[in-house]
């Protein structure tokens, strides 16, 4: 049995999510959320009728602050973090990790994230590509799946398979958007690993941002799409524009609005897709992309 856990991030439900999984050994999380929402991932995980000493295991798909930056906490109890190698150091020793986070987010860094504690080696358990890791009667698979993170894995049980970043952000019936901030955002790798996810051939995406789906191609359909089109509309004003940040950010946040307009999304849950993904925050994971692909001779 799978729990969605919603983490109320900045007050707002679909946001962000965590995931119980029950298994003849105890349960499993995948995902731990921010720190600052741990309250309610405690409740959550009461809720199911367990407590946080019951979690034994954590499986992080990337080290993202929304994503696992509770996972120490679970640590401090006892519990296994699984994370890919490229995520492992940072987990370990976090101090890089929160310095570029405090730079972006300054005051706003403890009322967004709570803060990161470094994780005991003995704690950590680095991941390699299709990995599998069984936990009583039910066996996690790792597939690294780059594009939004270098560090990125989903992780699959059984038909079920847990997203991350890699298959979107979705808020209630509103439009699957790629979550693209930086540092490492490749739209070729994303490309990639969204074949590898249909190659799966899933029955269920579990996305952090936040919900079950089950029509698996047409869901990855339309976020490549997206992806795609938003590349391709910032590409001039980055490359040839060379327009500066606060500008950019200004219309690309105008050029996101307009569609969810089009759509005919209600100002509520448009709110919710900003709160779950910023486009400021992909306005410069998508510039660093292009000036990126600029620099190595490759347009």
């Amino acid at each position: 049995m799978i729990h969605i856990i919603d983490l109320h991030f900045q007050g707002q439900t679909e946001a962000i999510a965590a995931f119980l999984v029950e298994t003849s050994a105890g349960p499993v999380l995948v995902e731990t959320g921010p720190h600052s929402t741990f309250p309610y991932l405690k409740a959550g995980i009461e809720a199911a009728g367990f407590t946080i000493e019951d979690i034994k295991h954590v499986f992080l798909t990337h080290i993202h602050l929304d994503h696992a930056g509770a996972a120490w906490l679970f640590a401090d109890h006892g519990a296994t973090i699984y994370v890919h190698p490229r995520g492992y150091p940072h987990m370990h020793d976090p101090s890089r990790l929160l310095k570029s986070a405090k730079m972006i987010y300054q005051d706003n860094m403890d009322a967004l994230w709570g803060t990161l504690n470094p994780i005991a080696e003995q704690q950590l358990k680095e991941v390699a590509h299709e990995d599998e890791f069984s936990i009583g009667d039910t066996t996690f698979k790792a597939w690294h799946t780059p594009g939004h993170a270098v560090h990125h894995i989903a992780w699959q049980v059984g038909e079920d398979l847990f997203t991350g970043d890699v298959a979107g952000v979705k808020i209630g019936a509103g439009p699957v958007v790629p979550p693209c901030p930086p540092p490492d955002i490749n739209v070729e790798d994303w490309k990639a690993s969204i074949q590898l996810i249909k190659d799966l051939a899933p029955a269920r995406l579990w996305l952090t941002h936040s919900q079950a789906v089950s029509n698996v191609n047409e869901h990855l359909n339309e976020l490549e799409d997206r992806l795609v089109d938003w590349a391709d509309w910032l590409k001039p004003k980055v490359v040839d524009e060379q327009l500066e940040d606060g500008a950019l950010v200004k219309a690309f946040t105008q050029y996101v609005l307009e569609s969810f307009l089009k759509l005919n999304l209600s100002k509520e849950v448009s709110t919710r897709y900003e709160v779950a993904n910023p486009a400021g925050m992909s306005a410069f994971g998508l510039k660093r992309y292009w000036k990126k692909k600029a620099l190595s001779g490759s347009r």
